[in-house]
């Protein structure tokens, strides 16, 4: 397995090869957050530790520039910053797990190893179906480039159908997925938000399927 640790502490980042490589891994590492961006994007690595306070490119940056250009490395992202809103802007970000700094090793290889088993695969920041884009992070929709405002209901029956583009996805799997279990909510609830979403970002994007749910359709 290659990993690219990208640290600017040099006796941090020193450690890490040192203790990674005796676990068997092979292991790069770049003290700067350009240098690391280039190297995650040519070096084939299957995973990445990364900083979030980096020279000339942060690590937030860094993981945001990679996941735009579909590069789905997973990446491990390390700060000194310790505040729930640092960590949430990590994850929102791209990054898989998130580390604060001083850290347990026996931790971080733990995760590290919990990162490899999980594998590559496609995980956007920003979730697009044809011309709906929808950004969980910022809770912000646009249709063909047009912000629409939806509620909170709205937005996250749009959410789990972004997640599942181009599907038939039944009423039964919107009410266990969308609204709270311990509501009793009667599936016309469904139609009702449909309409609702429909309305707003057109009804041609959001298809009936008829005896089987909803599709949404690529405009």
């Amino acid at each position: 397995m290659r990993l690219l640790v990208v640290e600017d502490e040099a006796r941090l980042a020193a450690a890490l090869q040192r203790g990674l490589q005796a676990e068997g891994f092979a292991v790069d590492v770049s003290g700067d957050g350009q240098d690391g961006l280039e190297m995650a994007r040519h070096g084939g690595y299957d995973a990445m530790i990364l900083d979030v306070m980096l020279p000339r490119l942060s690590g937030y940056r860094v993981v945001r520039q990679l996941r735009a250009e579909q590069n789905w490395v997973p990446v491990l992202m390390l700060s000194a910053k310790d505040g729930e809103y640092d960590q949430a802007d990590g994850l929102d970000c791209g990054a898989d797990d998130y580390l604060t700094k001083p850290f347990s090793y026996v931790v971080l290889l733990a995760r590290l190893r919990a990162l490899l088993r999980r594998g590559v695969h496609e995980r956007p920041t920003v979730l697009r179906h044809g011309d709906v884009e929808l950004d969980p992070a910022e809770r912000r929709v646009t249709v063909a480039g047009e912000e629409v405002s939806l509620t909170a209901r709205e937005f996250a029956l749009l959410e789990y159908l972004l997640r599942r583009p181009g599907e038939v996805v039944s009423k039964i799997e919107l009410l266990d997925h969308v609204w709270d279990a311990a509501d009793e909510t009667a599936p016309n609830a469904v139609e009702v938000y449909v309409g609702y979403v429909r309305r707003k970002i057109g009804r041609e994007r959001l298809e009936t399927v008829r005896g089987a749910g909803y599709r949404l359709a690529a405009i």
